[in-house]
């Protein structure tokens, strides 16, 4: 694969994975918490996974972004009905309790070799690096501090989440903001579009997404490609 003067990249299951014990330990912490009707450590976990997949449906559907104080109120509300009033949550402790979890099991980065590939990529390619991440319950902010965790923010120009644009992959104005970023970065290189590459797992928010704004795309680890396949033929 030839070298690009652009690198874009997802960040779940492209760059990092989520870490099962976090999962396992937020449903422990919302039964003892925020469990007025009894519910199982189990049924909270399926009531988390239910909304998660609810709300990505929806911002891939409109563009739009459900925040993840609206995503946590939705499980709460899901788990307890009409028995505890959503008025009563401390949304801001609630954050701070999520985040402190968080990194006492931090997500995974996804592959051994994506801090090597990523090494290889900048320093053999010269090129401009970025994320276009959306977010669902850990917040962009919160991704950036499991980057510098990692060392993975150093190899980044810029940042785009989509809490924070307010809008969703695959939305092509969530794309624009992206190129604008990368004209902001390459000042008078003048980069056109093939030399600008989007790399992701799911074929509709990332490869298609960025197929129809007239990048180039990869799509990886949902398919038989890896992050390695940046830098196979080079």
């Amino acid at each position: 694969m030839p070298y690009y003067q652009h690198y874009s990249f997802d960040l779940w299951l492209t760059l990092i994975k989520s870490n099962p014990d976090f999962k396992l330990q937020r449903a422990y912490y919302f039964q003892k918490k925020f469990n007025h009707t009894g519910k199982s450590v189990e049924e909270i976990d399926r009531l988390f996974r239910q909304v998660d997949g609810m709300c990505n449906a929806i911002n891939e559907k409109t563009g739009k972004n459900i925040d993840a104080d609206e995503m946590y109120l939705m499980v709460i509300s899901l788990i307890n009905g009409d028995s505890l009033s959503i008025d009563d949550i401390d949304y801001t402790a609630l954050h701070l309790q999520m985040e402190d979890l968080l990194f006492k099991y931090p997500p995974q980065i996804y592959s051994a070799v994506t801090t090597e590939v990523l090494e290889h990529l900048k320093q053999k390619s010269g090129a401009t690096f970025s994320l276009l991440s959306n977010t669902g319950y850990i917040t962009g902010k919160s991704l950036r501090k499991v980057l510098a965790l990692y060392g993975l923010d150093n190899y980044f120009d810029f940042q785009l989440y989509s809490d924070e644009a307010g809008m969703s992959k695959p939305n092509p104005e969530f794309f624009k903001t992206m190129l604008n970023n990368i004209d902001i970065c390459n000042a008078g290189k003048g980069i056109s579009l093939k030399n600008i590459i989007h790399i992701g797992d799911n074929p509709k928010n990332d490869a298609q997404a960025a197929d129809a704004m007239g990048i180039s795309s990869l799509l990886i680890n949902s398919n038989q490609n890896t992050i390695s396949s940046l830098i196979n033929e080079n």
